[in-house]
């Protein structure tokens, strides 16, 4: 069974940067889509960002211009670089990878705070 592993969150204060990582424990065959979702405090789960098969890519409007979302397939990783981090970013930052099946990770906290 593939597993999804998140790091790179952590404590940042308001205007820094983080960089996330999501590594996939095998191959996953046949990705047409992989994806950031987060979840905030009281808050339901929303997409942040997300890159399809031929690399387009969809970010929401609060994250845009700040967030990019890359890929390394060689490594089976997905990225999520963040600048200009803002309070209102803290969250569980969690992977979604879809193929025939659906894939999520267990998430890893984001908290931006002075």
């Amino acid at each position: 069974q593939v597993q999804l592993v998140e790091s790179g969150g952590g404590l940042v204060q308001p205007g820094g940067s983080l960089r996330l990582s999501c590594a996939a424990s095998g191959s996953i065959l046949g990705i047409y889509y992989m994806g950031w979702y987060r979840q905030g405090p009281g808050k339901q789960r929303e997409l942040v960002a997300s890159i399809t098969g031929d690399d387009s890519t969809n970010y929401a409007d609060s994250v845009k211009g700040r967030f990019t979302i890359s890929r390394d397939n060689a490594k089976n990783t997905l990225y999520l670089r963040m600048n200009s981090l803002k309070p209102e970013d803290t969250a569980v930052y969690y992977c979604n990878v879809r193929s025939l099946l659906q894939y999520w990770g267990r998430g890893t906290q984001v908290t931006v705070s002075s």
